[in-house]
């Protein structure tokens, strides 16, 4: 069948992504290739103290993103999308989400970028001895317990953003592996995930959470099912109900009874996207947040609370993750502020935002080795990896600071990098091995950036042809995976389904790490690290 075909029998895979700054629609055929895309451009609010985004939002921006699939597939194609062979929701990881019995929304939803609960994210590394960090569910509802807040005794339900949109349009309250280990640490039990048993025990005996169970019998752990059940990559997550199809798809057009595959975290889904599931292989994703994940091959040494964490990827493997909370976000201010200067001056610029970034980045690449002396922070949120529970987006520069173009765009491309470094940092000293690391995600849209990735790494890293396609793609990718296994069509492990079927004939673009750029990197790095105090003061008095 031809790709217009495809589509017009219901055999294509749909792959849904929230994203921090986008909700993104991918369709895919068989050969795993995008056959059309919508999106919705949306931003978190900071609110009574909180970073969120309202349901009403959410709501809005899925609609839109696939209303949006659907004009480009008319356009392209000449059809109507009525269908498709199965579909994955996957969202920003982590958060909090509390809904009391009635399915209403406690409190306003806190997103992963939200640095609130150092209390109960430390009491909990601590209890279990493996770290739990801020931005995880478990962390959120912990510290609502501890700060005594009143909605804690209506709670129902808690769920990740990707799961209670697939609870909307499937009924079922299912989580992926991968995302159910940001809700709550897991473990692999006879071929089955779970909640980690002794974890659940401990955690019911401290004194603040036995005060409140006492008061809310969902809080009861063991026997209950405040969290979503765990299931693996290929497993069957539901299907599209009636009042599923109308919320995704408000015309009617869209049919019910599709399959959908668990939801996934946008890390899971990287994983995917990256082909980075198999032990001894890491992946980075690199947007308005940063990542880097390695799949061990053994337990670390020590436990690195609030720098390394410890997740899983959709089938279960343990990861250790960095993840630092702001990456692209400032230097998209940079470019658009750029763009709105020569807008002004020029105001019949036809000009793309998308040549801004092509232009500038790759200006970078001229820039003096220590980065003419200037240095730049992107914290337009709290960095837990570097003790800041707030930010302050800064650029400073020296006397006698050689400021140029070049020299500042450099800047601000390794500031994004600046506390993913530092975490990484660790993992080199534990000598943990990686055979592959490859990137996904807006920061390697540019070979510039792949360039600096890798010096900043300090070793080769990687980006498919796929990589700007990144997390939605690899949600449609499970979605196929799950409809294979199901449907009897594969009985191959998720790391042989993506070596031998989706990434056989990938083209793979690779950078090494430049001696000039790793040195350059370096001075920026040790700069970076000794200029902290400005920063923190900067939090303290702005």
């Amino acid at each position: 069948m031809n790709n217009k075909e495809v589509i017009e029998s219901g055999n294509a895979y749909l792959g849904i992504e929230f994203g921090s700054t986008r909700i993104k629609a991918v369709l895919i055929n068989d050969s795993f290739e995008p056959l059309a895309n919508g999106s919705f451009t949306w931003e978190n609010s900071f609110e009574n103290g909180v970073w969120t985004y309202p349901l009403e939002q959410i709501k809005c921006g899925l609609q839109t993103a696939y209303a949006d699939l659907k004009k480009d597939v008319q356009n392209k194609y000449g059809v109507k999308l009525t269908s498709f062979k199965a579909g994955g929701i996957s969202a920003m990881m982590h958060g909090y989400l509390a809904f009391d019995k009635e399915d209403n929304l406690l409190v306003p939803f806190r997103t992963w970028r939200n640095t609130i609960t150092g209390q109960a994210s430390k009491e909990l590394s601590e209890l279990f001895n493996f770290p739990v960090p801020e931005r995880w569910s478990i962390s959120h509802l912990y510290q609502a317990i501890l700060n005594k807040e009143e909605h804690v005794s209506k709670i129902a339900n808690v769920y990740t953003l990707a799961a209670y949109i697939h609870y909307l349009l499937t009924g079922k309250k299912v989580i992926g592996a991968g995302d159910a280990s940001g809700m709550f640490p897991i473990r692999l039990s006879n071929g089955k995930a779970e909640y980690n048993k002794d974890f659940l025990t401990k955690m019911e005996k401290l004194p603040a959470w036995k005060e409140a169970a006492s008061k809310n019998q969902a809080l009861s752990l063991l026997n209950n099912n405040l969290f979503p059940q765990i299931l693996l990559a290929g497993e069957m997550a539901g299907n599209l109900t009636e009042e599923g199809a109308k919320f995704l798809d408000p015309s009617g057009e869209t049919k019910s009874g599709i399959p959908f595959c668990p939801p996934e975290g946008d890390a899971g889904t990287g994983m995917v996207a990256t082909n980075s599931v198999e032990v001894q292989t890491g992946n980075i994703s690199a947007g308005t947040s940063v990542f880097s994940m390695v799949v061990l091959e053994k337990d670390l040494q020590k436990v690195y609370p609030g720098i390394i964490d410890v997740v899983t990827t959709p089938d279960g493997e343990s990861v250790a993750m960095v993840h630092a909370n702001n990456c692209t976000g400032e230097h998209n201010y940079w470019i658009n502020f750029f763009k709105e200067i020569v807008d002004t001056l020029c105001p019949d610029n036809k000009v793309e935002i998308g040549q801004y970034y092509d232009k500038l980045i790759t200006k970078s690449l001229e820039a003096d080795k220590d980065c003419g002396s200037l240095l730049a922070y992107n914290y337009l949120s709290g960095e837990t990896i570097t003790g800041l529970n707030s930010g302050r987006p800064l650029f400073v520069r020296g006397e006698n600071a050689s400021f140029t173009l070049a020299n500042f765009m450099r800047v601000q491309m390794f500031a994004s990098l600046g506390a993913l470094r530092k975490g990484m940092n660790i993992l080199y000293d534990e000598k943990v091995p990686v055979k592959s690391m490859t990137g996904a995600g807006g920061y390697f849209k540019t070979q510039a950036g792949l360039k600096y990735m890798a010096a900043a790494m300090k070793t080769k890293v990687s980006a498919m042809e796929t990589a700007g396609e990144g997390g939605p793609w690899g949600m449609a990718i499970l979605a196929c995976y799950m409809n294979k296994l199901c449907e009897k069509k594969s009985s191959m492990a998720l790391k042989d389904f993506l070596n031998k079927e989706v990434f056989a004939k990938a083209k793979i673009t690779t950078a090494n790490a430049e001696e000039e750029l790793v040195e350059s990197f370096n001075i920026f790095f040790d700069r970076y690290i000794k200029g902290l105090d400005i920063e923190k003061a900067a939090v303290n008095c702005l």
